[in-house]
């Protein structure tokens, strides 16, 4: 058997639009699962408003414990039965991000916990309330240690992004199946298609290390 990767250069520029595409949905994907873990996070720590806490947590144990796959189908298949209509490019940016958020929200929480418990003490004992305290003390400290674990949780979107195709959305994945639908050459464009995901993490990772390193000789993460 040989190996032909000329339906690859015939379509290149199909696969650089479909891997565009894949950038634009993960990233829109981390900044709502970013916004959203946010506050699950800060939720699942006020155990004193219990349905806060209630409603959280249930959140996270159901984004966590279903697959990702389902919970796209059901924005996609399952609301259209409610006569709630969403684009599809919409479906996946929600699907992803909501489904990331859950995993955002326990990095957010494990980072805030991580912080000294005097620092909010000695917030509260000059004045400052516990929002105050949160906001000016507590968070800006957890946000430099939740930078690793985000950076990870980013990569670990851009390859989960390939779902997205079943939704007809033109990302790297789908365009790579329309290739493969007229060549019939799926080992080479899959290959191909690996190649460019690799390609994305390994960028993505690069730069992650290197905006650690520069916080590290700042001093800012320990």
């Amino acid at each position: 058997m040989q190996l032909d990767f000329s339906p690859v250069f015939a379509g290149w520029t199909d696969i650089l639009h479909g891997a565009a595409v894949t950038i634009e949905v993960t990233a829109a994907a981390l900044v709502l699962s970013c916004a959203i873990g946010l506050l699950i996070g800060i939720g699942r720590l006020v155990r004193r408003r219990r349905f806060v806490y209630v409603f959280c947590t249930a959140y996270v144990t159901f984004f966590r414990g279903t697959p990702l796959l389902v919970q796209l189908f059901l924005l996609f298949f399952g609301l259209p039965q409610f006569n709630v209509m969403l684009p599809a490019f919409f479906c996946g940016i929600l699907g992803l991000g909501l489904y990331s958020a859950a995993y955002v929200s326990e990095i957010v929480r494990g980072a805030i916990q991580s912080i000294d418990r005097g620092q909010t003490e000695a917030a509260r004992s000059i004045g400052m309330s516990s929002s105050l305290a949160m906001r000016t003390v507590i968070l800006p400290q957890a946000v430099v240690r939740m930078i690793p674990p985000l950076g990870n949780e980013f990569i670990a979107l851009i390859k989960n992004s390939a779902l997205v195709s079943l939704l007809t959305i033109d990302d790297l994945m789908h365009e790579g199946q329309k290739i493969i639908s007229v060549s019939y050459r799926s080992l080479e464009v899959y290959l191909a298609i690996a190649l460019v995901y690799l390609v994305l993490t390994s960028t993505t990772n690069y730069l992650l290390q290197r905006a650690e390193q520069r916080l590290r000789a700042g001093g800012m993460v320990q």
